[in-house]
């Protein structure tokens, strides 16, 4: 399902600097069945019922919402149907869903269950064709390839298990071969800012970004509205994605969209 403006070329070639709308994305990490957040992917702490964030979120004007079971590879079971599904009725706005997705059959569920998207980490490091089949079967538009990632010795590296594993696959390789094989958006969190409140890895994100032609959500470190407008300015990214500062309350979704505006940088208000 596509909404609004949400239509992007997926053509191989690198991503001109246009002035496509930019997203506000709140992520809402789940750990069974509560909204969890904590820091560099670690010390967890609840931050509230998942279906009352999710109706929060919609009302305030984000753009998108994204739900990861993020113990669900971890713990070799599915991702929570039932929650998508309570999620979805509550919401009016496009909604992806992560975790524990491993095959055609998973995605058919969440997307029955109300997901418009899914998004795949694990399961695609470790049986890359899963890109093909998914895009093939439900369309690039719905398949988000998440890429956790850390810098390790002078190097970026893929992350699996809920950033658990650290693998040998090189970052930046890895997202070139995604694209190739269908991915019709990244999902890149920078596991070194991930809670830190200390801004956007966008020197990273830019590297990756100015080369794909599908949008790079960003992810880990939003602190400040300011944060935004450099992931968005310098990072060059199409959405940015947080967990914390909205969850608790440090800023809403409105008064973000507000400023971003105020900074001549395009959002849906």
């Amino acid at each position: 399902m596509l909404f609004g403006s949400h239509f992007y070329n997926f053509a191989p070639a690198k991503k001109l600097c246009t002035v496509l709308t930019k997203r506000i994305i709140p992520c809402l990490d789940i750990k069974n069945g509560r909204t969890v957040k904590g820091i560099n992917f670690e010390n967890l702490i609840d931050a509230g019922s998942p279906v009352e964030l999710a109706q929060v979120y919609s009302s305030q004007g984000a753009d998108e919402l994204v739900f990861l079971d993020i113990t669900a590879t971890v713990e070799k079971r599915k991702t929570l149907v039932a929650l998508v599904r309570q999620i979805a009725q509550h919401i009016n706005i496009p909604f992806t869903v992560g975790g524990g997705i491993g095959n055609i059959e998973d995605v058919s569920a969440l997307l029955q269950a109300g997901a418009d998207k899914v998004s795949v980490n694990s399961a695609a490091v470790k049986n890359p064709v899963l890109i093909d089949q998914l895009a093939k079967e439900f369309g690039s538009q719905c398949i988000v390839v998440a890429v956790d990632t850390r810098h390790v010795e002078g190097s970026d590296w893929v992350h699996t298990h809920g950033g658990r594993q650290i693998t040998e696959i090189n970052t930046h390789r890895w997202i070139k071969e995604v694209v190739e094989r269908g991915a019709g958006e990244i999902l890149l969190t920078s596991m070194d800012t991930d809670g830190t409140k200390q801004g956007f890895a966008c020197e990273l994100t830019a590297k990756i970004s100015r080369d794909l032609s599908i949008p790079v959500i960003a992810s880990g470190g939003a602190g400040t509205m300011a944060h935004f407008e450099e992931v968005f300015t310098e990072g060059y990214a199409d959405a940015a994605l947080a967990a914390s500062i909205f969850h608790f309350k440090e800023m809403d979704i409105l008064s973000l969209k507000k400023f971003l505006k105020e900074q001549k940088i395009s959002v849906r208000l």
